[in-house]
């Protein structure tokens, strides 16, 4: 991504650490926008300048392909507790078994981040530190995700590409955003 991932996570570590706790005694990164956007480049730079954070991708909470209308609730149900002082749970997504695998369990954390498409549901907008939106035009986005997942998954973007519209116009997530990014190809 031609977009300096280092700078926009430097961008991100300070003014998150500048503001007041939300999750509890800790705080709480959102990393959401659209898919192929640069999200997981994003999160994965910010995890290097914050060693200790602990760095959760959504995607390995949905239920199948079609699992984004679900997230939300999954999410809040990690994230409740964790703002308590309790631990959270949250179940993983066997993607080649295609059915829920392990139980994962966070601690509270000074610093987590969540990364992936409805990463920053309103439900919850009051436990959100900083919510960074990430886009990218739809052809480098489709470069990406072939990129990433193969021509063989090809199938399922247009579903997922629908399925995340419909998601970020229901909870007008890029206008709550307080980083905006977009990434271009180099």
């Amino acid at each position: 991504m031609a977009t300096d991932s280092r700078s926009e996570a430097a961008t991100v570590l300070t003014r998150t650490l500048a503001a007041p706790p939300t999750l509890g005694e800790g705080r709480l990164v959102c990393i959401d926008g659209l898919a192929g956007a640069g999200k997981t480049t994003l999160a994965r730079a910010l995890a290097e300048l914050a060693p200790d954070a602990v760095v959760l991708g959504t995607d390995e909470m949905l239920e199948g392909w079609r699992g984004l209308p679900g997230l939300g609730g999954t999410l809040e149900a990690l994230l409740r507790p964790l703002a308590e002082g309790r631990p959270g749970t949250w179940r993983r997504w066997d993607w080649h078994a295609d059915r829920w695998g392990a139980t994962g369990v966070v601690h509270p954390v000074p610093l987590l981040v969540l990364e992936g498409v409805g990463s920053a549901a309103a439900a919850y907008d009051d436990l959100i530190t900083l919510l960074v939106w990430v886009e990218a035009d739809v052809d480098t986005r489709l470069a990406r995700w072939l990129e990433r997942d193969g021509e063989a998954q090809r199938q399922h973007w247009a579903d997922w590409l629908a399925d995340e519209a419909a998601l970020h116009e229901r909870e007008d997530t890029r206008s709550r955003a307080d980083l905006l990014i977009t990434t271009r190809e180099p």
